[in-house]
C-alpha cells in the first residue's frame, strides 16, 4: 500500500464518521507498533492539505519494560514534526509482578489512564487510537464467543469521565495493507517487549480469522459488511 492509499482510506474514514472538527487538537497514541506508526503518519499528511485544520500531539505510555527504547519513534516524530511526549509508568511491575489473573486486563486500563491524562495535561480534546478493519472483525468475534453478544469497537466514542472522544481513523483500512505501508515506508517499528504477546485470546481469534479467510475467500470482507450493517448504521 503507497502513501496515496493510506491517506484515501483514513480521509473516508474521517468524513463518514465526522471524526475530525476544525481546530481539534488530537492526540496519538503510539505504542511502536506498525498501526500507530502508520496512523500518526497519515494524520500528518492529511493534515497538510485537509480543510479543517487540526494540531497533533504523539504520546508514547511507557509501562517500563527494561528492554522498551523509543529513541527510534522519538526520531519519527521529529522527521514528521509532531511534538512527542513519553510518559513513564511503573505498569509492567503492576500488572506481572503481582501475580494478577488477568493482566491484559489490567494493563489495558491503567494504560489507557495514563494516556488519557498525558492527552488532557497537552490541551487535547481527541484522542486517536490506530485499531483497523482486522481489528473491529476480531474484537466483535471475541465478543460473540466470550460474551455471548454481538458488539466491536465505534469508529467515535465520546468518554464521559475525561471529557475525551476517541476516533480510530484506521477503520478501512485491513491489516495486510499496513504491513505492506511498513515494509515499503520503513516505519521504526520497536518489539514489544510484554511477555503477554501472542498469547492473548486475540492472538487465538486473530490465528482463526487468518484460516477462515483462508479457506472462504471474502470472508472478512462480509464480516466487516455486517458489522457496518448492525453497528455503526445505528
Amino acid at each position: 500500500m503507497n502513501s496515496r492509499r493510506l491517506l484515501s482510506y483514513t480521509r473516508q474514514a474521517i468524513e463518514d464518521y465526522k471524526l475530525i472538527e476544525d481546530q481539534d487538537q488530537i492526540a496519538v497514541g503510539i505504542s511502536g507498533g506498525k498501526d500507530s506508526l502508520a496512523l500518526l503518519y497519515a494524520l500528518k499528511h492529511l493534515q497538510r492539505f485537509y480543510p479543517k485544520h487540526f494540531k497533533l500531539t504523539a504520546i508514547t505510555v511507557d509501562l517500563g519494560f527494561e528492554d522498551f527504547h523509543p529513541e527510534a519513534l522519538q526520531s519519527f516524530c521529529d522527521s514528521l514534526e509532531v511534538p512527542y511526549k513519553l510518559v513513564k509508568t511503573q505498569i509492567a511491575e503492576i500488572v506481572f509482578g503481582n501475580g494478577h489473573k488477568h493482566p491484559c486486563s489490567l494493563c489495558a486500563k491503567l494504560r489507557k489512564g495514563a494516556f488519557n491524562q498525558a492527552a488532557l495535561d497537552s490541551g487535547c480534546q481527541k484522542i486517536a487510537y490506530a485499531h483497523h478493519r482486522d481489528d473491529f472483525i476480531e474484537t466483535m468475534l471475541l465478543s460473540l464467543f466470550y460474551e455471548g453478544r454481538f458488539h466491536t469497537f465505534s469508529p467515535k466514542t465520546y468518554l464521559e469521565r475525561t471529557g475525551l472522544t476517541l476516533i480510530r481513523p484506521l477503520i478501512y483500512i485491513p491489516e495486510a495493507d499496513i504491513k505492506g505501508f511498513q515494509n515499503k515506508y520503513q516505519l521504526p517499528v520497536t518489539a514489544n517487549p510484554c511477555p503477554a504477546d501472542g498469547k492473548t485470546k486475540r492472538a487465538y481469534v486473530k490465528q482463526l480469522l487468518a484460516i477462515l479467510n483462508h479457506e472462504n475467500p471474502g470472508v472478512k470482507e462480509r464480516l466487516f459488511a455486517a458489522i457496518q450493517a448492525s453497528e455503526f448504521a445505528q
